[in-house]
């Protein structure tokens, strides 16, 4: 299963190996709790203005602080009720476009 990941910490050690995060919440005027949970990969969600003001302070594009990654928790069992739900317009047809 693919997830969405932060490359926050890459994208600061390429840009200056001794920037800290506090100092880069700072720099771009960010709550540090935020700044720190993107660095360590702990956000759930990536809020938009943030992402805004690190493409703007890096001069890099959204993709390049956020990857898209194989989980490497692949044993988790798959709830499948999700995807299987049957919608009443799904009904399988016929030749004849018969039920």
């Amino acid at each position: 299963m693919s997830v969405i990941r932060s490359n926050l910490k890459a994208v600061m050690e390429n840009h200056d190996p001794k920037l800290s995060i506090r100092k880069l919440a700072k720099d771009i005027d960010y709550h540090f709790d935020s700044v720190r949970r993107m660095y360590k990969d702990e956000m759930v969600q990536y809020p938009r203005d943030l992402l805004l003001k690190l493409c703007l302070y890096f001069k890099v594009q959204p993709g390049q602080l956020i990857r898209i990654v194989e989980d490497e928790e692949k044993d988790q069992p798959i709830d499948e009720s999700i995807e299987h739900q049957e919608d009443s317009n799904d009904k399988e047809t016929d030749t004849n476009g018969n039920l």
